[in-house]
């Protein structure tokens, strides 16, 4: 079965350090490649960390801070150059659309592949992208320019068998491609089992992404339930002041969210340059929510998280 799966390429916050890479995430869900936000050197992690890039269709950009999207121009046209034909979206903020043609233009750049810009409102929630698989729908957050996050969900999957009543009513494998689509079973002695006794419905995820922004309610009912949730966490609590100054979240209120909200697990990230040594942030974390992880480059997280991550 395929998994909801997070690659963080970048976890750093306004600038860049020796190890850390400005923000970037690789969510595959459903077989399906989407790139969040694309800082500088984002092209670079996605070669180190053999990503297909030309299997990534959509790209999704939480706000026209640098370094969540500095790298994009790059990425695009290395696309370009490696003979992309397939057309690839863009959902990002008012002005993306103009920075990226002026880009173009100014280099008299032309792509040979469809560039398709979706403006995402930062005004109220919607669904961006959606298919018989996945949603994704916007998250507004709290930050000096327009900005959102992004709520990935999976959609409603077939059936599986339930293993235990099949043997129990001694049913062929053959006839579990039907049962699955909805029919009954009738044993040997005529004893009709139902479609519903037979099968189980599998597990939904969800993976609801919390860019910049300082903290505030209004995220807690949006990523409410979800089983995962990324968090920025820029500064430790005793930094609170310069949080707020710079509409940033501390480990502590990161960890505030994702208890109110109900989640299974918390990546936090964004970390601000200062700290060279990331544990502080993690025990503050956990002081509120044990179900803590932080987002380390080159690891790929599976959603739901293992429980011994937090052991």
């Amino acid at each position: 079965m395929q998994k909801l799966e997070v690659c963080v390429l970048g976890c750093s916050s306004a600038t860049p350090t020796s190890n850390r890479n400005p923000t970037s995430q690789l969510i595959t869900i459903a077989d399906r490649y989407f790139l969040i936000d694309c800082g500088e050197g984002t092209q670079m992690q996605i070669r180190k960390y053999k990503i297909k890039l030309q299997r990534i269709d959509h790209i999704f950009i939480s706000h026209l801070h640098g370094d969540h999207y500095f790298g994009l121009i790059g990425l695009l046209s290395s696309m370009h150059l490696l003979g992309r034909k397939e057309p690839l979206t863009i959902f990002g903020p008012e002005g993306l659309k103009e920075i990226i043609e002026l880009q173009n233009k100014y280099s008299d750049s032309r792509f040979n592949y469809e560039l398709n810009f979706q403006t995402i409102s930062a005004k109220e929630p919607a669904i961006l992208f959606e298919d018989d698989k996945v949603t994704v729908t916007s998250i507004l957050l709290n930050h000096r320019v327009p900005c959102t996050g992004f709520l990935f969900k999976e959609k409603a999957k077939a059936k599986l068998i339930n293993k235990e009543k099949a043997a129990k009513y001694k049913v062929p494998t053959s006839e579990y491609a039907r049962i699955k689509l909805g029919d009954s079973f009738e044993t040997a002695s005529g004893n009709v089992i139902s479609h519903e006794e037979l099968t189980i419905s599998p597990m939904l995820y969800s993976y609801a992404y919390c860019s910049d922004t300082c903290f505030d309610q209004r995220v807690i009912d949006q990523v409410k339930g979800a089983t995962v949730l990324y968090h920025e966490a820029t500064f430790m609590h005793d930094m609170l002041p310069r949080a707020k100054e710079t509409f940033h979240t501390t480990a502590h209120q990161a960890a505030t969210v994702a208890q109110a909200a109900g989640v299974q697990a918390l990546i936090i990230g964004h970390y601000s340059a200062r700290y060279n040594d990331l544990e502080p942030l993690l025990q503050e974390a956990q002081a509120v929510f044990h179900a803590t992880v932080l987002a380390i480059e080159g690891k790929r997280y599976s959603v739901p998280l293992d429980q011994n991550s937090f052991d």
